[in-house]
């Protein structure tokens, strides 16, 4: 038995609430829309982050980092529940508690969901205060045209779309070309020269998308003024602490902190402790990064 949470509702078109009403100017606007989970509340602004399904190392960081980021600021991050940086938006949202949506190229039943690996992680995304959506019938089975259309209401749903990594030729850039149509910003992570994942993104920068480096890029695409970091809860930090955090925009060992911040080893780890104490950064993968 599903959880109340679970429950497949149907939307009207004339039902769709203010947060839906950019679909009305899609190209095919949808009839009705099938949803499980909670939408956001009025007034959320809405991030659709995509990108390459074989990413790089760099575009997995990337993500994570840019998205922990917008912690505490009434943002949903939208994406498609695919293999590759969809899921990782996914979950880098479900970890700086941000309600995450998945619009899936498919229907939105557990039978039907696509891909099937990541029913899991759609089951998070419900209990933790986020949707699944899908135009489709929720039994629909995904095929090599649904994802296009799946695109196209990824576009439209939000305010802006961040491409983290993308092939020259991909879905990542069909989703890119239906948000030029639509008037969204476009924003996209900056990429090696050598890497074929980041041919799209440095594409689209050159034809005018906004280069995005740092979460507070993405905050002033959506219409906030990044806080100051005593703003955001630093507070009652000591100047350790506060240095620390402020080096770690990008994930960084304790080794690269301590040549680059000249504290010594007991104040650095006597600092860094007291930050994950108080759950603003974490160490990964040998690497110290914001939460």
């Amino acid at each position: 038995m599903k959880a109340a949470h679970e429950e497949i509702r149907i939307l009207a078109q004339k039902d769709f609430p203010g947060l839906l009403q950019g679909l009305l100017h899609v190209s095919e606007p949808p009839q009705k829309l099938h949803v499980r989970g909670a939408l956001p509340e009025e007034g959320a602004a809405l991030l659709t982050v995509v990108g390459s399904r074989k990413h790089s190392r760099y575009g997995e960081e990337a993500t994570r980092t840019l998205i922990s980021g917008l912690r505490g600021y009434p943002i949903s991050i939208v994406s498609g529940l695919a293999f590759g940086i969809d899921s990782l938006a996914h979950r880098a949202a479900l970890d700086a508690g941000l309600p995450a949506i998945a619009i899936p190229g498919s229907g939105i039943s557990d039978e039907a969901l696509y891909p099937r690996e990541h029913l899991s992680l759609a089951r998070e995304i419900m209990e933790k205060g986020g949707a699944l959506l899908s135009e489709f019938a929720p039994d629909f089975r995904a095929t090599t045209w649904s994802f296009i259309k799946r695109n196209r209401i990824m576009a439209g749903i939000s305010k802006a779309v961040l491409i983290v990594e993308a092939e020259e030729r991909s879905g990542t850039l069909v989703t890119a070309r239906f948000a030029l149509e639509y008037g969204k910003d476009i924003l996209a992570v900056p990429g090696s020269v050598f890497s074929e994942t980041s041919r799209g993104t440095n594409w689209l920068i050159r034809e005018g998308a906004t280069p995005v480096s740092e979460s507070a890029d993405v905050l002033r695409a959506l219409g906030f003024e990044p806080e100051a970091e005593k703003e955001r809860g630093l507070g009652d930090a000591s100047e350790a602490e506060a240095l620390l955090y402020g080096m770690l925009r990008e994930p960084k060992t304790r080794e690269e902190l301590r040549i680059e911040s000249g504290l010594s080893a007991s104040a650095q780890n006597a600092a860094l402790s007291m930050l994950e104490i108080k759950g603003f950064i974490k160490e990964e993968g040998g690497k110290l990064r914001r939460c």
